[in-house]
C-alpha cells in the first residue's frame, strides 16, 4: 500500500515538474509592444467639418403660385442674362381674362370718342364723358394688373450668369417650393462648410485649409476661409463658414468636401503618435526596458502630437502607450510587421491615399517637407482619416491581448 501511494506521489511530482518546465519560459516572457519614432516633422492642429462646393454667387429660380408647367428651356449650361424667360406656367386662364379686357377697352374707347363729341352741350352729356372716361381708366388698370399676373407665371433668370441646373418637367404641377432653376456664374467658387459650435471661436478669415473629396482620393485640395456667418444654427449647433477656392481647384459645383481648417502649425517639431502619449508622459526603449519620460504637449493633430521635453529625434517610443507595464519593465518589440525606423526625408508631398488599418500596426511621424504649406497638407488633409484609422488599430491591439 505504502509502495503504490509513493509512486502515485512520485508520478505527480514529475507531471508537476514537466509542467512548469513548459511554462517557465512563458510565465517569464517579457511582453510584445509595438514602437514609433519621435521624428522633426511639421505639426498641424486642424478644425474638422463638411461642406459642398457652390459659387459665390448664384439663385434660385422658384415659381410664385402652382400651376401646370408648359415650357421649360434645355439650357442647362448655357450663358443667360437676368430677365430672360427659362420657363412659363399654364396662363390660359389669365390670358383669356385679358383678351376680354382688351376687347372692353376697345369698345370703352370708341364710346368715349363719341361721347367727347357731345360732351360741352350741356351738363348731362359732360357727366356721361366723365364716367365713360372713368370706366376706360379703370379697364387700363385692371389691364395693367393682369399683365403683372401673367409676367408672374414666366420664370426669369434672376442675374447673369450661367443656368447651373435645371429641374422639372412640362406637364408637372411646381410651386413655390419647387427650385426649378439654379443660375449663377460658374466662378469663383467657394466650399459651404458646417462647423461645430465650441470650435468656432478658433476659426478666423484667412486662415488656409485643406480639403478631401471622394472624388479626388489623396489630393490635396486647398481653400482660404473667407467668410464666418454672425448667427449659428441653435438647432444643428453648428456655423457657416465659407471657404475660397482657387481658380484651378478641380472641385465641381455640388460636390461634398471634407474640411481641415488649420488654426495651429509648425513646419517643424518633435512629433510623436498621437497615441504615444498617456496624460504628460511617453514611454521610451532604453536597452529593451521601458522608461517613462515627462513631456509637455504642444501642437495636437489627429496624427502627430507635438512634444516638449527629454525627448529627442529618432528615440523609439511606445506605440500606443502601454500604461499596463511599469516603469523598467522589460519588453519586447514587435518584429512581425514593419520595422520602426525614422523615414526618409521627402523633397516632394505626395498625394497619396491614407493608410489602411493593417498599414499601420507600427506607427512613425514623417520628418518636414522642404515646403512648410505642402509639409502640412498629409496631416490637415486626412485628420479625420487617420482618427478613424487610429481607433481601428487601438480596438486591434486591445483583442490581442
Amino acid at each position: 500500500m505504502k509502495l503504490q501511494h509513493l509512486i502515485a506521489t512520485g508520478i505527480l511530482a514529475v507531471a508537476a515538474a514537466g509542467a512548469g518546465y513548459h511554462a517557465y519560459p512563458h510565465l517569464l516572457r517579457a511582453p510584445l509592444v509595438t514602437t514609433g519614432i519621435a521624428s522633426l516633422a511639421p505639426v498641424s492642429e486642424a478644425v474638422y467639418g463638411t461642406g459642398t462646393v457652390e459659387p459665390e454667387r448664384w439663385a434660385k429660380v422658384v415659381p410664385l403660385q402652382r400651376r401646370r408647367l408648359v415650357e421649360l428651356c434645355r439650357c442647362e449650361g448655357q450663358v443667360v442674362k437676368a430677365g430672360q424667360v427659362l420657363g412659363r406656367q399654364d396662363d390660359a386662364e389669365e390670358r383669356s381674362a385679358l383678351d376680354q379686357m382688351e376687347i372692353n377697352r376697345g369698345q370703352l374707347e370708341r364710346d368715349l370718342a363719341r361721347a367727347e363729341k357731345d360732351r360741352d352741350k350741356n351738363d348731362a352729356a359732360r357727366t356721361d364723358y366723365e364716367q365713360r372716361w372713368t370706366k376706360l381708366e379703370e379697364t387700363k388698370s385692371r389691364i395693367a394688373a393682369q399683365k403683372v399676373r401673367l409676367d408672374s407665371l414666366l420664370l426669369r433668370a434672376p442675374l447673369d450668369g450661367m443656368v447651373l441646373r435645371r429641374d422639372g418637367e412640362v406637364g408637372e404641377i411646381a410651386g413655390p417650393t419647387d427650385v426649378l432653376f439654379w443660375v449663377g456664374p460658374p466662378a469663383p467658387m467657394q466650399v459651404v462648410a458646417e462647423i461645430n459650435e465650441e470650435e468656432i471661436n478658433r476659426i478666423a478669415a484667412g486662415q488656409k485649409a485643406f480639403l478631401r473629396s471622394e472624388a479626388f482620393p489623396g489630393r490635396a485640395l486647398r481653400a482660404t476661409v473667407s467668410q464666418i456667418t454672425p448667427k449659428g444654427d441653435p438647432a444643428r449647433k453648428t456655423f457657416r463658414v465659407y471657404l475660397r477656392l482657387p481658380q484651378d481647384t478641380p472641385l465641381r459645383i455640388g460636390m461634398s468636401a471634407e474640411v481641415n481648417i488649420i488654426v495651429r502649425e509648425k513646419p517643424a517639431a518633435i512629433v510623436v503618435p498621437a497615441e504615444a502619449v498617456a496624460g504628460d508622459s511617453v514611454q521610451m526603449v532604453d536597452d529593451g526596458r521601458i522608461k517613462r519620460v515627462p513631456v509637455t504637449v504642444g501642437i495636437r493633430g489627429n496624427r502627430n502630437i507635438e512634444i516638449l521635453g527629454d525627448i529627442s529625434k529618432g528615440t523609439p517610443v511606445l506605440t500606443p502607450a502601454r500604461t499596463d507595464l511599469a516603469d523598467g519593465a522589460r519588453i519586447r518589440i514587435d518584429g512581425s510587421s514593419a520595422k520602426a525606423v525614422e523615414p526618409a526625408a521627402t523633397s516632394e508631398p505626395t498625394d497619396e491615399p491614407a493608410a489602411t488599418p493593417e498599414s499601420i500596426a507600427v506607427a512613425s511621424a514623417t520628418t518636414a517637407p522642404s515646403d512648410p504649406d505642402d509639409a502640412v497638407i498629409s496631416a490637415a488633409m486626412t485628420a479625420h482619416i487617420d482618427s478613424v484609422v487610429n481607433d481601428a488599430r487601438r480596438n486591434l491591439i486591445s483583442n490581442s491581448r
